[in-house]
């Protein structure tokens, strides 16, 4: 997680940087707090960016910001410290720390809430180049919280970003067309924006398998749920772990004679053993046993030690916490 952590923290620097401080590099004097961190030193990392930080650094401000966001290194998470050095740092037009100090004013962390501050810190970060400001500004319009509701226009902001190449941003708008306000729902571009965040979003894979997924579907529709929840579930998605496993269990047929495919009945105990190292609910965790004791009646004991490592292998790119 830490690496993750790093690439974030990095790619925000090189963006204010280039966007917000051409003129005057203020990462010149991180160069040496920026090593200590890429290599891990993060409490070290911590002392030479808190100094800067309160010497109006704004890039330090914002690490300083994500160390308390994240809970870097010895630093325990603290949301108020956080809040207080995003706002020093959105003082200083730093892209990332703009949105976020929007988030603390419309959540009220350390200070009342001000949805109508919040939207006006969403529009500068917007501005200063944090494309996903622009659909946090939309849920504002879709409610109507700190600015007048405007389903449309919240659409129309959101779309922006998701034009510009934002991915969470298409799927946001397929969120808003499924399940937003009644004079925005349309199913079928719910469905188009969901097919173009696809190539990135597990997520928005699985939303593509529940839309086909209807109790009463057709083969077909049942064969492209399947495709779609397939996808999301070996890009470690955890709730399609279940759902991919049903539709493989389904196609089972129902003589006792007859035999699944080997294909199916391999897929099904892979993602059913998927789904029993990831359930968190007693009755999902009971379905998942029920269906796994059938295929264990039926499978070749064989097959076990192979199917067994493929899960294995899954869970290393894909480990899930509980």
């Amino acid at each position: 997680m830490k690496k993750i952590y790093l690439i974030l923290i990095f790619n925000f620097l090189t963006l204010a940087s280039i966007q917000a401080y051409a003129a005057k590099d203020l990462a010149a004097e991180l160069k040496q707090a920026q090593q200590d961190l890429s290599a891990g030193h993060f409490d070290i990392a911590y002392s030479q960016y808190l100094k800067f930080a309160q010497q109006g650094n704004s890039l330090a401000q914002f690490t300083t910001a994500m160390y308390h966001q994240l809970g870097w290194g010895n630093s325990a998470i603290d949301p108020i410290k956080a809040c207080h050095w995003h706002e020093k740092a959105a003082e200083g037009a730093i892209p990332a720390s703009s949105h976020f100090y929007a988030e603390c004013l419309e959540k009220g962390i350390g200070r009342p809430s001000s949805p109508t501050e919040a939207a006006q810190w969403y529009e500068k970060a917007a501005n200063l180049g944090h494309l996903m400001s622009l659909c946090s500004l939309a849920d504002l319009y879709m409610t109507g919280t700190g600015v007048t509701k405007n389903p449309t226009k919240g659409l129309q902001l959101c779309q922006q970003a998701a034009e510009k190449g934002a991915v969470p941003a298409r799927l946001k708008i397929a969120l808003y067309y499924l399940n937003g306000d009644l004079s925005i729902r349309d199913l079928s571009r719910a469905y188009q924006w969901l097919e173009m965040a696809a190539v990135q979003s597990a997520h928005a894979n699985y939303l593509l398998g529940t839309m086909h997924d209807k109790e009463n579907g057709t083969p077909a529709e049942k064969t492209k749920a399947l495709y779609w929840y397939e996808n999301a579930a070996s890009l470690g998605y955890v709730p399609a772990y279940l759902a991919t496993a049903k539709l493989y269990f389904q196609s089972f047929p129902e003589l006792k004679e007859q035999q699944p495919t080997a294909d199916n009945l391999a897929k099904a105990y892979m993602w059913l053993s998927a789904s029993k190292q990831s359930s968190f609910s007693t009755a999902e965790s009971e379905q998942v046993n029920t269906m796994l004791n059938h295929v264990n009646s039926i499978m070749p004991k064989t097959w076990l030690t192979n199917l067994d490592q493929q899960v294995k292998a899954h869970f290393k790119s894909y480990p899930v916490s509980k």
